[in-house]
């Protein structure tokens, strides 16, 4: 029965994927996420129920439209197959267990989080406030005891330290950045999504989340800044790199952490 519950876990993962596709495509563009029901970018044709089984119509139209036979972007498997990997890969962890749903839910939003942010620059309050109350509710269930392979808050103390101390830190550095500058470095948003993953990941996972964020958008950002001519002061979406990041250390935050022990301390 376990690999029927592991396939279940695959499938609600990609089915819910193609949600999160509504969600990142509709709400850059001030769209209802619920109606009209799913239809082509390009000619608005409503979607057969058919052509709308995640992953497998994208493959069968060739990444086509039915009736216009405009490209689909690529973006839509890719969201849907991600999120069902992610799910069974959380249900490899958690079991048929309470902490699956609200860690489910966690990495759907960190999904549709970094899209919206790459796309608008916008990290949306509505997610990052929900990913705050999910997190800290996970943690005062004890959520971190039933997948003790991820990298989550040890319980509500540390989900309300990592909230406050993550959120607090990128607020300084707004703040002291404005008072040096006289412009926002960055935006607001990223205080409420770091907020949201400290109640996630605890205190602890708060330093090696920055450092991952930091060195991948500085691998990005300083490219991307010598080619642009506004140089250094190209606007970077932060959240983006967030995003991967606790998606990183979630799953590997542990391995990565003993890893780092055995370098450090000598044998």
């Amino acid at each position: 029965m376990e690999w029927i519950f592991a396939l279940a876990a695959l499938a609600l993962g990609a089915i819910i994927g193609s949600f999160l596709n509504v969600v990142i495509h509709r709400y850059p563009r001030e769209e209802s996420i619920v109606f009209p029901a799913s239809r082509c970018p390009t000619c608005h044709q409503a979607i057969k129920p058919y052509d709308n089984v995640p992953v497998l119509s994208w493959l069968w139209l060739r990444g086509r439209c039915r009736n216009c036979r405009q490209p689909i972007s690529l973006r839509y498997p890719l969201v849907e197959l991600a999120n069902g990997l992610f799910y069974l890969a959380l249900y490899q962890r958690t079991g048929p267990t309470i902490a699956f749903l609200p860690l489910a839910a966690l990495v759907s939003m960190t999904i549709v989080l970094i899209y919206i942010d790459a796309e608008i620059q916008m990290l949306p309050d509505v997610i990052t406030y929900s990913g705050l109350a999910i997190g800290l509710g996970a943690a005062a269930l004890g959520i971190a005891g039933l997948a003790p392979d991820l990298m989550l808050a040890e319980d509500w103390v540390s989900a309300v330290i990592g909230a406050v101390v993550g959120g607090g830190t990128l607020a300084a550095l707004i703040l002291a950045y404005w008072l040096i500058r006289k412009v926002e470095g960055m935006g607001w948003g990223d205080v409420k999504m770091i907020a949201m993953i400290g109640a996630l990941l605890g205190f602890a996972g708060l330093p090696p989340l920055l450092l991952i964020s930091s060195v991948t958008g500085a691998a990005v950002g300083i490219p991307l800044a010598m080619r642009h001519e506004k140089g250094m002061q190209v606007a970077l979406p932060f959240g983006v790199f967030l995003g991967f990041g606790t998606l990183i250390l979630l799953f590997f935050g542990r391995t990565l952490s003993s890893l780092w022990v055995q370098l450090v301390l000598p044998h």
